[in-house]
Formats: C-alpha cells, structure tokens, sequence
C-alpha cells in the first residue's frame, strides 16, 4: 500500500503500468472505494493500494473548523496488515490560503492558527515513527518511505539564468550535483528516520530526480489549460525509476 499525497499517486500508477506491461494477458480489476484505489492482479493474487494522505497525521473537523493534529495518526488503523508499505508527505506543507485544507494547527495541547511548516513536518514525522515503532511487525511488513520528491518551478534552483521554470526544459541536468543542493525537508526526514527503531528504508528519489528537469508534464499538465505544472512527473519517466529502486529494494531484503 501506498499513503501519501499526489506524488505518491504518481508512483502507485507508475508501478502499475510497469506491472500491467510485464503481463499484459492477465486479467486485472482497477477500482477505487472511498480513499483507496486498487489495482489487482487475481490470477497471482497481488493487490496494489493507493490511500490518499497528504500529511499523514490527522486532519479532524471541531467545530466546523478543520485541525491538523500533529501527534494523532488515528487514520494508520487503515495501514495494519500490509505486506508492504510505502509512505511520503511534503508536498502539501506549503499550501496557504484556499489550497490550504486545514483552519488550525494543533501540537499537543496548543492550538495555534498556523506555524513554521517545516517544524510541523518535523513533528508529524515524529508522530508517524511512533507509529510504526508500535505497530509494525517487521517479520510481516517492509516499510519505506519516499525521499522528497523536488520541483523545478525556478531555473535559479539549477543556476540557468535563461530558463524560468521547467516549461520547455527537454533534458535533465548533465551533471551528478544539483546547483540548489538538498532540500531542507529531506534532511528533516533523514534524521527522523534515524530516530525510528524498526526498519524503514528510504526510497532516496530526490537527488536524482532533481537533474530531470525536463521530466514534469509543465504546460501539458492540468488538461493542459490551467497552468505549469513543475511539481508532478509524466509517466512513463521519473517514477519508473523510484519502481525500478524499490523493486531493487525489496528484493534484496
């Protein structure tokens, strides 16, 4: 199961097609019930979740006003029972004014209307490796979680005085370092992820996907009328090898 937000979805759908091309004769039922969407394979009776979660943590309505609860993860009952889970977040923290889907922050007993997002992060994280300390068996579940997955939506990130953003970028970055070096929030997560006690692997996607440039749907995206999109990924392509490195992954473990 994969949980997390649209880069997450980009992932689960990558490894779907890659499945779905590796036995392209074999039946397959793709559905989604509330949350979850699931892509499965009867004839090996292999399913492959996606759970829509952008934080994580709880997003729980009082009052008719929505609190993000930094240290409840009441939602990871949903999680149980895996043979493999696959996490990620980030990508929401930033979201201000209408995007934005919660009215309160709220950390342990103090509710405040907003707070430095990259703290917050920190301490959903922290909330999240609690979690899997008493929850997860490791005998029966592998556990992951997906590096930052970075955007280009400016060109000074990759030191091009004549670019803006990704639009019109048609080749990665012909070097092994990216110019704007690692972003602060995959540090955070490094050392979060130091601090758990059961096994978790880092899908560390983010330093390679920072060189494709040229990887993100940019005008294409949004049907191609809303706008640049420099966040997400166009499959096939850079998702492909986050599948490619879990794969390798897994069955090294």
């Amino acid at each position: 199961m994969f949980v997390g937000d649209s880069l997450g979805l980009n992932q689960w759908q990558s490894l779907t097609c890659l499945l779905h091309t590796a036995t392209p004769q074999d039946p397959y039922i793709s559905q989604r019930v509330a949350a979850i969407s699931t892509f499965s394979f009867p004839t090996y009776g292999v399913s492959i979740m996606f759970l829509r979660n952008a934080f994580l943590v709880d997003i729980v309505n009082e009052e008719d006003m929505r609190v993000l609860k930094l240290n409840s993860i009441g939602n990871g009952r949903i999680w149980k029972g895996y043979d493999v889970l696959i996490f990620d977040t980030w990508h929401w923290w930033l979201l201000t004014g209408r995007k934005q889907p919660w009215d309160y922050v709220q950390d342990n007993n103090i509710t405040r209307k907003d707070m430095n997002r990259t703290v917050a992060y920190k301490k959903a994280l922290r909330t999240w490796a609690r979690w899997v300390n008493l929850n997860v068996d490791p005998a029966k579940t592998k556990v992951f979680f997906q590096g930052v997955s970075p955007d280009h939506v400016d060109s000074r990130d990759w030191a091009d005085p004549t670019a803006k953003t990704c639009r019109g970028e048609t080749w990665p970055i012909l070097s092994t370092e990216y110019p704007g070096g690692s972003p602060s929030p995959q540090d955070v997560l490094k050392r979060v992820l130091r601090s758990v006690a059961k096994k978790v692997h880092l899908l560390d996607i983010t330093g390679l996907s920072q060189l494709r440039k040229d990887g993100h749907p940019s005008a294409f995206g949004y049907g191609g009328h809303r706008g640049n999109d420099c966040t997400h990924w166009c499959l096939p392509g850079v998702p492909d090898t986050w599948n490619e490195l879990l794969f390798a992954t897994l069955i090294q473990t």
